[in-house]
């Protein structure tokens, strides 16, 4: 199999997860000519209070939304695994998809949701986190993980570093001060999720939420991580 490159892969588990998370960075990233590929794990058909749009319906329009997002912050490319909403569990079948991943576009980073934030926390992203995790290390790393994967063309890679957003061990923080705008922007785009009226209140918490993740920096406004290297 022919390889690809990106110099990060977000793992996301359902459409705006990462604009939330992540999209001020990546608009970083991609200014500095890094490649950032997105990987959206369910199809967020359930992501609605209007019984009148059927799963399939929005299954589509949050894939669009998507994929608009993805292009004002200048995402490379946006994969689509296509599980249901709230389906995801922690199996060898969905690791073995992160992992194929990760061996094709041998990424420096991984970036995804925190498995580890305690008490409320939506079940697709624990998953997703920890499933990554584990795909990033041992299993995209080790040879015969899943030897057929090697038969594939798809050779063991490791990943230098993971960065989970919304932690509750903040240990990393990125300006976003000069791509915040960016970030509204490619959020005001999955209006299947963000009506009008939420929006103005939307975007002053995450104005506020910005502004104390840079409290000690030089910075005006952060994105907060947990950011772990990976030296074995």
């Amino acid at each position: 199999m022919k390889e690809k490159r990106a110099d990060i892969l977000v793992i996301t588990p359902h459409p705006d997860d990462a604009e939330f998370g992540v999209a001020g960075t990546v608009v970083h990233w991609a200014r500095q000519g890094k490649v950032v590929v997105y990987v959206v794990c369910t199809n967020g058909d359930k992501g609605t209070d209007d019984i009148k749009i059927k799963p399939e319906k929005l299954a589509k329009i949050r894939e669009k939304e998507q994929l608009e997002a993805a292009k004002i912050l200048g995402v490379k490319d946006v994969i689509f695994l296509g599980h249901p909403d709230q389906s995801l569990e922690d199996t060898p079948e969905f690791r073995k998809e992160i992992v194929r991943l990760i061996r094709l576009y041998k990424p420096e980073i991984v970036v995804t949701a925190d498995p580890y934030r305690r008490y409320i926390w939506h079940r697709d992203h624990r998953i997703v986190g920890q499933v990554t995790l584990d795909a990033v290390f041992p299993y995209a790393r080790d040879i015969w993980a899943y030897p057929d994967l090697i038969e594939e063309g798809l050779k063991p890679h490791s990943v230098k570093e993971i960065w989970f957003w919304a932690s509750e061990n903040i240990n990393h923080r990125s300006d976003i001060t000069k791509t915040f705008d960016l970030k509204l922007k490619a959020l005001r785009c999955h209006k299947s999720q963000i009506k009008e009226s939420f929006s103005a209140e939307m975007e002053k918490w995450l104005c506020e939420r910005a502004k104390s993740m840079a409290e000690g920096e030089k910075f005006k406004l952060a994105e907060g991580f947990h950011r772990a290297e990976i030296w074995w």
